[in-house]
């Protein structure tokens, strides 16, 4: 598996606690390398616009059918019905996400082609001071 990272040189700063943002990231890295096969690969980035600075988290991994994408941030929902906490987790990893995320301000949202075309995962936090655009 290979793992992408690309940080924007006017990225800037974020207002946030670094241990629970780090949660954030976290839970999502964890869910990407988990559902990406060995030959996929999964990249981060962040970004900045007048919209705050996203941090994203892609995989090409199994993707996210349609109908499951605007519940995959619900406490105990697993889009897999075949997974139990041994083979996916509790369920709960994105809810806390999506909570600590609106707790800073910020907003965090799923997309995907669909199974088998990867997800991608992307957090909106506020900018702290202007962004430097010389």
């Amino acid at each position: 598996m290979t793992l992408h990272e690309q940080v924007a040189p006017d990225v800037g700063l974020i207002d946030a606690d670094a241990e629970r943002l780090g949660q954030v990231l976290g839970t999502l890295l964890d869910n990407a390398l988990r559902h990406t096969p060995p030959a996929g690969s999964v990249s981060a980035r962040a970004t900045r616009d007048d919209g705050g600075v996203h941090l994203g988290i892609a995989d090409t991994g199994d993707g996210i059918d349609a109908r499951h994408l605007p519940h995959v941030f619900e406490r105990f929902y697993r889009a897999d019905t075949a997974r139990d906490r041994e083979h996916g987790g509790s369920g709960i990893g994105l809810a806390v996400a999506r909570a600590i995320v609106v707790q800073h301000g910020g907003r965090i949202s799923a997309a995907s082609e669909g199974p088998g075309k990867g997800a991608t995962f992307t957090v909106t936090l506020p900018a702290t001071g202007p962004l430097d655009v010389s």
